[in-house]
Order: structure tokens, then sequence, then C-alpha cells
């Protein structure tokens, strides 16, 4: 799809800049349906939003993660909350480790979010959301969700829709493989076999490579650094500044192949540039800085200067 089509069809979220307005705002203006797929949940205003769409008509399907570490029973809770409003729930099936994914279809459009629906990811973390109404994509979007909801197998049919574990390992390396001058990278751990060897092979061939987040020991000529100041969240690759990937997969064997993990690929360059913004800037902020030479102390030298003098007089006495 051409450049200026697709920019006009997407939308980038920032967080904790732009918190939860903008999907909250879409839940209020849908007018047909909302899919939406939850791991995390503990907004109550979003919960709000979604009952009240229900009472005006609108098709509502949730999506709830079987499990998650520490909060299953407030999953269960949510289930039965939301049946309680009219709102059809569906459970993932337990044949992978988790589901992990974020994402929302509402009406046309589809959110595909580096975060949780928690207050802690939303206001405390740092993080990124692709907002699209690409129709391809919405359409593999829904396909995923139905398939996921009636637990059938689902089948790869969009080179931008990065789905764990059928097709991100691929598409990620191949998007890795595409930099030609730069790459920066969100990431809790990168320590995948195949994506360490893809950013070795990009160092040689001189890309610069940073990565705010933790990198496997192979990939120790890296430039890394810990986020300063606000919690690290989302999973994101910019390349060369004209191309992203946003999602909720680390670059880590497990999420790779053994999650449901979503993800979404930008060719959109004005978001990719945001984006390479936030990320230049946070990395100012955390990155280690280098030390100054430090200034000579003026008075030891003028006290060494002096003792000379006394010396050279003494000698000429």
């Amino acid at each position: 799809m051409g450049g200026k089509e697709e920019q006009d069809e997407m939308k980038l979220i920032v967080q904790p800049d732009d918190g939860l307005m903008p999907l909250l705002n879409a839940v209020k203006q849908a007018k047909n349906t909302i899919d939406i797929v939850i791991f995390r949940f503990d907004r109550a205003e979003l919960e709000r939003a979604i009952s009240t769409a229900v009472t005006r008509g609108v098709a509502v399907r949730a999506l709830i993660a079987h499990t998650n570490r520490g909060g299953e029973k407030n999953l269960r809770k949510l289930e039965m909350r939301l049946l309680d409003a009219g709102v059809t729930v569906a459970r993932t099936a337990d044949d992978l480790t988790r589901y992990h994914g974020k994402m929302a279809i509402i009406d046309d459009t589809l959110w595909v979010l580096g975060f949780n629906f928690t207050a802690l990811d939303i206001d405390r973390s740092r993080s990124f959301g692709i907002a699209t109404s690409d129709k391809r994509i919405v359409a593999e979007a829904r396909k995923l969700f139905e398939a996921d909801s009636t637990r059938q197998p689902y089948s790869p049919g969009h080179d931008r829709l990065v789905v764990s574990p059928e097709s991100a390992r691929n598409l990620l390396i191949d998007f890795i493989k595409g930099a030609k001058k730069q790459l920066v990278i969100y990431n809790p751990k990168v320590s995948d076999r195949l994506v360490v060897k893809a950013l070795q092979e990009r160092l040689k061939a001189g890309v610069e490579i940073r990565v705010i987040g933790k990198v496997d020991k192979r990939l120790s000529s890296v430039a890394t650094c810990k986020l300063a100041g606000i919690r690290l969240h989302v999973r994101s690759i910019v390349r060369d500044g004209t191309a992203a990937f946003v999602g909720s997969q680390s670059l880590r064997k497990l999420e790779l192949d053994g999650r449901r993990e979503v993800g979404i690929i930008v060719t959109d360059s004005r978001i990719a540039k945001k984006m390479q913004a936030v990320f230049d800037s946070d990395w100012a902020e955390s990155a280690p800085k280098k030390e100054e030479p430090k200034k000579e102390d003026e008075k030891p030298k003028a006290k060494e200067e002096k003792a000379d003098a006394t010396l050279a007089a003494s000698a000429a006495r």
C-alpha cells in the first residue's frame, strides 16, 4: 500500500504521554463492533465504557487470557463482570505458555498495543501502540481473533501483522536484516539465537545498533542502557528512521516460539521518525554520560609554584 494512503490510516500512541484517552474515546465512539484481547486489565473507566457500548447496541466480544502471572483470579472476576454487562466472553486455549498479545478491533480500526489495559503500563511505563484502518491488516487481525476465540489453528496471511509463534521469527529477522544504517531497539532482553545472529551480521555490515534494555553477551559490542526514570515495557524496533515494529514480542525464544504475541510492522516514515525521537530522548536521559576531564585544581598548583620559588630563593642564598 502506498505511502500517503498508509500514513492517513495510521496513528502512533506513546505511553505514558497519551494515556488511556485515545483508546477510551474510540470505545465511546464505537458504532458496531468491539473485539478486545485481554491479558491484564484494571482500568475501571475502560470497563464502564465497554459496558455502555453494549447498552447502545454495539456487539462487544472479549477474548481473555486463560492465565497470567499472579492475576488469574482477577481475570476470572473480570470475565463474570463482562458477562453480566452483556459482553460475549471467550477464554484462550492453554496450548501455549501464555496468550500475551494486546489487541483491539473497534469498528474498522485495529489497535496493536505494546501495553496492557492497566494503570502501571499506561501511566507509568514507556510503551507504544499503533492504530490502523488498513483494510487488509484489519481483516487479518479479525481472522486471528476468530481463530483464538474458537480455539482453531491460525494461518498467517499478511506480512505486517506479526504473530507468535506462527510468523514472528521470520518477519522480525527479515525486518532486522533490512537495516542499512541504524537499528534502535526497546527490549527487556534480546537473546534469541537467530535474532542475535542477524544483529551480529548487521553490526559487521556497519549498521549502528542501540538497545534500551538488555542484550545477550554475544552482543557485547552493542551500545545498551537501562531506561531511567520510568519503567520499560515496550517492545519495538525502528529501522533506518523509516520503518518500525511495535508489539508484545521480546526478542527471546519463548516469546517467538512458545507464546501468543501480536505486533505490527509500520512502513509509515512519519511514525517511525516519531518513535525514533522518543528513543533518542530516552537515550539521552538514560545512557551513561562520558566523564569530562577533571580541571586542574588551581590552588594546589599555586602552592606548588610558591614552594618552587621558595626553594629557588634558598638555593640562590
